[in-house]
């Protein structure tokens, strides 16, 4: 029999449509993906080609000089921005409609000169690069009082919405906080008020002493499958230690426990489902705002293994067939052996 779950951080109702549940195993879809090439002379990301992007922002390297070959993580201006520094900020407030000027920072993460690489195959040190690259260009884009808020996202194959099959994530700083973002704090805010106690935290001592949901669990983070996933293999990756914001908290010793839990995630999830497109977000405290006891930063991977219609396009309710506690078993047996 179906049921309606909500998730206690954000309040979001998920229907799971048990009397049409999946086995974890039948959302592994059988086709496999075109091998590509380590070096593509057209991808624009790739070694060799770095004369066809926008100057870089931020590099670490290992040899050659700005903007040449030997760096192992590069950082750019989107050559197709959504938003831009060099737009004025302005605000205009008429009667009716409220427009603010294309003002902020559209980046790219560069994660690998290897263009056939994925970021749950990459060794770990490169991951910790990766992360200290995103880590580094926060702070400074922190700096800039304009910006209210940075999105860090990473879209991964083409139901995620990617472009550029070279390996890259995106950071896109607004003047504005979105909704969305408003909404959560207001529920955290909401939970903190009722048990002056931080629902992220709550959430994850309830789910380790259920257990039926984590995936996994080491002494700095724990990763599991939310109680109402909006799709299936859905995963929540949350530190321990609580923080509202990443920039704020993460120091270069939490880096590398922050890597082996992200690529051993997604080296499961690669696994277990076949290399899925997915969206992974960042979620973290916006830049100036007073939510330090209440807020929790952490990280949600969305895998599109199915595709929200109507319903849920006009209610907010997603509708899954995929049962959390099952998805999280069928990913644990597919742990590293160490």
């Amino acid at each position: 029999m179906s049921e309606l779950r909500q998730d206690i951080a954000t309040k979001r109702w998920v229907i799971v449509a048990t009397e049409r549940a999946k086995r974890p195993q039948q959302y592994v879809k059988s086709a496999e993906k075109p091998a590509l090439p380590e070096h593509d002379e057209k991808c624009p990301f790739c070694l060799g080609n770095e004369g066809t992007t926008p100057p870089e922002v931020f590099a670490i390297r290992h040899a050659g000089a700005h903007n040449e070959p030997g760096w192992d993580v590069r950082v750019v201006p989107n050559k197709f921005a959504a938003l831009s520094p060099a737009i004025p900020l302005v605000v205009e407030s008429p009667d009716l409609h409220t427009t603010i000027s294309g003002f902020g920072a559209h980046e790219v993460v560069i994660e690998t000169p290897l263009h056939n690489a994925t970021l749950s195959c990459l060794p770990q040190q490169q991951v910790e690069k990766v992360l200290t690259a995103i880590l580094q260009r926060l702070r400074t884009l922190a700096q800039d009082h304009r910006h209210a808020f940075v999105a860090v996202f990473r879209n991964h194959g083409p139901a995620a919405g990617t472009s550029l099959v070279h390996p890259h994530c995106q950071l896109i700083a607004t003047p504005i906080v979105p909704t969305c973002v408003r909404e959560e704090l207001e529920e955290a805010r909401r939970f903190y008020d009722d048990r002056v106690a931080c629902v992220y935290c709550y959430q994850a001592r309830r789910e380790i002493e259920e257990g039926k949901r984590v995936v996994l669990d080491t002494a700095d983070y724990l990763v599991f499958a939310p109680f109402a996933s909006r799709f299936p293999f859905e995963l929540m990756i949350l530190p321990k230690r609580h923080a509202a914001s990443f920039v704020a908290s993460a120091q270069a010793q939490e880096i590398a426990p922050l890597a082996h839990v992200l690529r051993t995630t997604l080296e499961m999830l690669r696994a277990a489902a076949n290399d899925p497109d997915y969206n992974l977000v960042l979620h973290s405290a916006p830049l100036r705002d007073s939510c330090m006891d209440y807020y929790h930063w952490h990280i949600e991977i969305l895998p599109r293994l199915s595709t929200p219609a109507g319903f849920e396009l006009g209610t907010g309710i997603y509708i899954t067939s995929a049962i959390p506690e099952e998805t999280a078993q069928f990913l644990r047996d597919f742990a590293p052996a160490c």
